[in-house]
């Protein structure tokens, strides 16, 4: 027993197969390991391909082989997430996200039993808190069990209290109620508009996608440990609210601080150089532009985001990934739309985020509202223009533009949106001069220094970070003993 104490802690990490949540688990997977966990980090064979895919110029199939050299003990695995490689889990949406309620736990259940007795043995499952299996693996192979939570943890404490929201007919209600929401513990009241798009939906709540919060939102509640991608001073009464139930720790953001070059590639498409047209433009006088890696835009809302971008003059960095209104259908921009905008705008298929807001030319944001687009913003002090469209997108938008004041909504009166309300929004957020917009400036400069200060020695998601890990290791040497 003595020795297996003295062991490195060791834990076996399973991100969801998707790219918003694939990214922080690679950032947790670094912070854990420079603090001297082994890691064991498993993506999807279909993630993992895409991810090689798109670095043509790396000879390693190991994603994490630069950290490796760097002296960090990750181990990189990948698995069947039960469908071939040709199959569309985008255009075929519901399928697979049955194959992950069903299916994937068969694979994971097989891997864990063959790593489990490796050297050091494998002590701790950090899994994301959407699978619904967690609780199951780390009971059948004695292990620690940590939830990982990638959004704010407003979201989470919204899903968490399903039962409430479901008892006070809010949600999965025939008629749900309209009237604000003031009965969550920690949460403030909040307008039943501002829920995340599922529990919006008063048709149909026995989807796939329904069924999964529902079993994952009660799995979460027999973790060991939740850890969340978020900051204490951002959230504080809701996390305060959440800890009375269950340990739960803020330690983000979980991106490495000098993070513009990564050395483990994680973006599923080739990234387009944006450096050199960024050089050629004056400092605050460019908008970015950037619908995520995941969620569709209507056609009828790019033509009119696009003639609003024309009609406000301003210059612009548009990525627009092929299949953002359907993965079979990649024409969809006004008809001369690229000719018109020659010489002040840019459209690439894909970039590295990071390294483009981060650069001084750009002054805004026009981004859907995921989570980790929102914290890089705030990172860099770029106020955002958020144009919602599924799931924890709107439950952030309040945060941003409601709660925290750093950012404008891009149609007031969705869902439907016209272009010129987009272009006298992009406008009043590249302003210079104007009251509102200098005011959203300077309260994104404050979240960025909260941000910067939680990462320090003394700061508290550092802080947070070495009290789970320590509380992760006298767990481990409990079950030991």
């Amino acid at each position: 027993m003595e020795n297996n104490q003295l062991q490195k802690p060791h834990a076996i990490m399973f991100a969801y197969p998707l790219q918003g949540h694939v990214i922080p688990f690679v950032h947790l997977a670094l912070k854990l390991a420079s603090k001297g966990f082994t890691i064991t980090f498993v993506n999807t064979l279909s993630i993992h391909h895409h991810i090689r895919k798109s670095q043509p110029s790396s000879a390693d199939s190991n994603i994490f082989a630069g950290a490796r050299k760097s002296g960090l003990d990750i181990r990189y695995m990948t698995i069947s997430d039960g469908f071939p490689q040709g199959f569309d889990r985008s255009l075929n949406h519901d399928q697979f996200m049955e194959g992950v309620l069903h299916v994937f736990s068969s694979h994971v259940d097989e891997l864990v039993g063959k790593v489990v007795h490796s050297d050091p043995p494998v002590t701790c499952l950090i899994a994301d808190t959407f699978f619904v299996w967690s609780s199951m693996i780390a009971n059948k192979y004695n292990l620690v069990n940590v939830s990982f939570w990638t959004e704010p943890v407003l979201v989470l404490s919204l899903y968490y209290h399903l039962d409430l929201l479901r008892k006070n007919c809010h949600f999965a209600s025939q008629d749900n109620r309209k009237d604000p929401i003031d009965y969550i513990p920690g949460v403030r009241t909040i307008e039943p508009t501002d829920l995340m798009s599922y529990l919006q939906a008063t048709d149909n709540i026995s989807t796939v996608v329904h069924r999964i919060i529902y079993k994952a939102f009660e799995d979460v509640k027999r973790a060991d440990f939740i850890v969340c991608n978020t900051v204490q001073e951002l959230e504080s009464e809701t996390i305060s609210a959440l800890q009375q139930k269950q340990p739960i720790y803020a330690i983000g953001p979980v991106f490495p601080t000098g993070f513009a070059t990564s050395m483990v590639p994680t973006s599923l498409w080739s990234e387009s150089d944006c450096t050199q047209w960024l050089q050629t433009r004056p400092h605050g006088s460019a908008l970015y532009i950037s619908f995520g890696s995941y969620a569709h835009v209507s056609e009828e809302d790019i033509v009119e985001i696009a003639y609003g971008v024309l009609i406000s003059g301003v210059s612009f960095i548009w990525v627009l990934r092929p299949d953002v209104v359907k993965s079979d259908e990649t024409d969809f921009l006004p008809a001369g739309f690229e000719d018109e905008i020659k010489g002040r705008g840019l459209i690439v298929p894909w970039c590295h985020q990071i390294a483009v807001i981060s650069h001084p030319t750009i002054g805004g944001f026009l981004t859907h509202c995921g989570w980790n687009s929102i914290l890089e913003s705030i990172w860099c002090g770029v106020p955002l223009l958020c144009f919602p469209l599924l799931t924890d997108q709107f439950t952030n938008r309040k945060l941003v533009v409601d709660d925290w004041r750093i950012g404008l909504n891009l149609c007031d009166k969705k869902p439907i949106c016209r272009r010129e309300e987009v272009a006298e929004k992009i406008n009043l957020l590249m302003s210079t001069g104007d009251q509102l917009a200098d005011e959203l400036r300077v309260n994104i400069k404050e979240l960025k220094g909260t941000l910067k200060n939680t990462l320090t020695t003394d700061g508290s998601s550092e802080k947070n970070l070495n009290q789970f890990i320590n509380d992760v290791k006298t767990k481990v040497q409990r079950r030991l003993g």
